[in-house]
């Protein structure tokens, strides 16, 4: 069975509060976009194999150990509670740069509860399914509804929203800049927003530019200036609204549909356009 898990970005982040746990709550708008990577699970043949998850990836490198891998720790966190869980053989195709604020490793982990979900009938509601994904990280929840949501907390906290982009589409750009999450929120003073993100996000993406704020764009910015000239040439390229997706390093513009977009990015710049949902 072959999933394709999506990326996501944010439109808008606020970094609320440092929580007594050592997470910090947020406010967001994830909203998801159709560029993917490719997951496939088979069951293990091999009956006597000692590996219960055999994982396997092709295109772009995934650097560290294999067992801290989201996809198989997802399989590992349902293997504990459904012991009858089959042996399998799992390969992803990774497509989704990582470390970019796209959330691709998160999408991973949570398109692999979703699709063991299934294939497996373990009969887990949306809710089970979102537990589960918050034991892999923050922003895995969000794939398990993989709809525009508002989000809170550490970003479990997750209420659809009705946003309408179907006139848009989405050029995004990552300079192959790893930005350490970690590092990007001891940046950050938390603080609540000074205006509602719900609502402006309801408001005309024209308005967005003045009113959309990821408090991680700033220390970014100021750590690499190089970041503030693909933000600056998504607007001098037409774009209604452009910003900084998670902790970066990625940027996205908006885009009228039916607009030319022609931009001049250095060639080991990953430059991609994507249409709306």
């Amino acid at each position: 069975m072959v999933i394709f898990p999506n990326c996501k970005i944010n439109l808008g982040l606020n970094i609320v509060n440092k929580r007594a746990d050592g997470y910090h709550d947020i406010e967001t708008i994830f909203y998801p976009l159709p560029f993917c990577d490719a997951l496939e699970i088979i069951t293990n043949p091999e009956h006597n194999s000692t590996a219960t998850v055999q994982f396997s990836a092709t295109g772009l490198k995934i650097d560290g150990a294999i067992e801290n891998n989201l996809c198989v720790k997802a399989y590992n966190l349902l293997k504990k509670d459904f012991p009858l869980l089959p042996a399998i053989q799992m390969h992803l195709h990774k497509v989704i740069p990582m470390g970019a604020g796209l959330g691709g490793g998160s999408a991973d982990g949570a398109f692999t509860l979703l699709l063991l979900n299934k294939k497996y009938q373990l009969n887990l509601s949306t809710a089970q399914l979102i537990n589960y994904a918050l034991q892999l990280g923050s922003d895995c929840p969000f794939f398990i509804i993989n709809k525009p949501c508002f989000g809170k907390g550490r970003g479990e906290i997750l209420e659809q929203i009705d946003l309408q982009l179907s006139a848009y589409k989405f050029v995004i750009v990552n300079p192959g800049i790893h930005i350490n999450t970690a590092w990007a929120f001891s940046q950050i003073t938390p603080a609540p927003p000074a205006q509602s993100l719900k609502e402006n996000i309801l408001r005309p993406v024209e308005t967005w530019k003045n009113n959309l704020v990821n408090d991680f764009e700033k220390p970014v910015l100021q750590q690499y200036p190089q970041l503030q000239v693909i933000k600056d040439q998504l607007y001098n390229s037409g774009a209604a609204y452009a910003g900084m997706s998670g902790s970066g390093s990625t940027f996205f513009g908006i885009f009228k549909k039916t607009q030319t977009v022609i931009t001049h990015f250095p060639p080991e710049y990953y430059v991609k356009e994507i249409p709306a949902l």
